[in-house]
């Protein structure tokens, strides 16, 4: 099993990608390409314990263990959400729990101007979903 590049490698190639896209329209459409690439979130994982409160619109989080790493499956109803969601996983995705507890979330996105671009609802939606991620990585430290 090949390393994945680490989760910094993966902020700075959303860094660049972010900044060849120029003006907010564009990023924001990027966003939710993005969710239009996420596959599709089996039935199974569509039930309530899944879903994350906070956000404007229905998102789904589904938690996988592979060893010491954390996968994520995740949908939405919105598409902007569901690109969103698809954003962190690109981050957060395959990782150990310490490397998603040490990476700080909120710089992240702020270099990327995520928050900005969003609305106050969605921007909170962003975070609780960062929180949901977080907790599933404390609770696996915790054992």
């Amino acid at each position: 099993m090949t390393t994945p590049p680490s989760i910094d490698a993966v902020l700075t190639d959303l860094v660049e990608e972010f900044d060849l896209l120029g003006d907010w329209e564009s990023r924001i459409e990027y966003v939710i390409e993005l969710g239009k690439e996420l596959a599709p979130l089996p039935e199974v994982d569509r039930i309530d314990p899944n879903k994350v409160p906070g956000c404007a619109a229905q998102v789904w989080l589904a938690i996988r263990r592979d060893g010491p790493r954390l996968s994520f499956l995740a949908d939405s109803d919105s598409a902007l959400s569901k690109g969103n969601i698809a954003l962190l996983l690109r981050l957060y995705s395959g990782r150990e729990p310490d490397e998603i507890l040490s990476f700080d979330a909120r710089a992240a996105l702020d270099r990327l101007g995520l928050p900005q671009a969003l609305t106050r609802q969605r921007a909170n939606g962003l975070n609780a979903m960062v929180g949901r991620i977080r907790e599933a990585a404390l609770a696996v430290e915790a054992g």
